[in-house]
């Protein structure tokens, strides 16, 4: 594979990474403990749709450079066997990689909840509180499922809706058990996001 088509495989990963980058720095943050990351890639979100077109262009002129026959003047070429990282097998992992990659905010709603979240355990009772907590660095619908998964496995919590669009999430829990503030830190620590304001309602 000549250098171009090296220099458009790097430029294709990189940009499906980036295309990504509203969902995969959260999952980061939660396995190496580093908050607020997710809000430091949300700016990238509105890049998305050329940040997908830059990938599939970059991948198929790879795949083109691969793929075209040489040229006459090279029928006498002695070079030596090309390495993985030069071979079709490294291209076509490269793109599944990319792949996935783009479609990983479309698939990961899988792994959590849906937008409404709720503990099977019944929210009855005099230590009910409704709250509602306005979160940055969200950007997509699974950001939303990442939320409401890491409060409703929280001791104490009864329901959690979250809407990425407003950047707010209700949440309903016991007082006793848990605090609107260990909330706010549980959702900072395994997402990644940020929590800039919490606001407790009147039952």
């Amino acid at each position: 594979m000549k250098k171009s088509g090296n220099g458009a495989i790097g430029t294709g990963v990189i940009a499906a990474i980036a295309a990504s980058s509203c969902c995969l720095p959260p999952i980061i943050a939660a396995v190496a403990g580093v908050g607020g990351l997710g809000s430091a890639f949300s700016w990238i979100e509105p890049l998305r749709p050329y940040l997908i077109a830059l990938a599939v262009i970059s991948l198929g002129y790879a795949w083109y450079t691969h793929l075209k026959k040489s040229a006459p003047e090279d029928c006498c070429d002695t070079e030596g066997k090309p390495s993985f990282f030069q071979s079709r097998n490294f291209l076509i992992l490269i793109t599944l990689f990319s792949v996935l990659a783009i479609g990983y905010p479309y698939i990961s709603s899988v792994f959590y909840s849906q937008e409404t979240a709720t503990n099977e355990h019944s929210a009855s009772g005099q230590n009910i509180t409704v709250a509602e907590l306005t979160i940055i660095g969200m950007s997509c619908g699974s950001c939303e499922n990442h939320v409401n998964t890491t409060l409703i496995n929280s001791e104490g919590v009864f329901e959690s809706t979250t809407s990425y669009e407003s950047g707010k999430s209700n949440i309903k829990f016991d007082n006793t058990v848990i605090s609107i503030e260990d909330l706010a830190k549980a959702i900072e620590e395994e997402t990644g996001y940020v929590v800039t304001e919490s606001q407790i309602h009147e039952n």
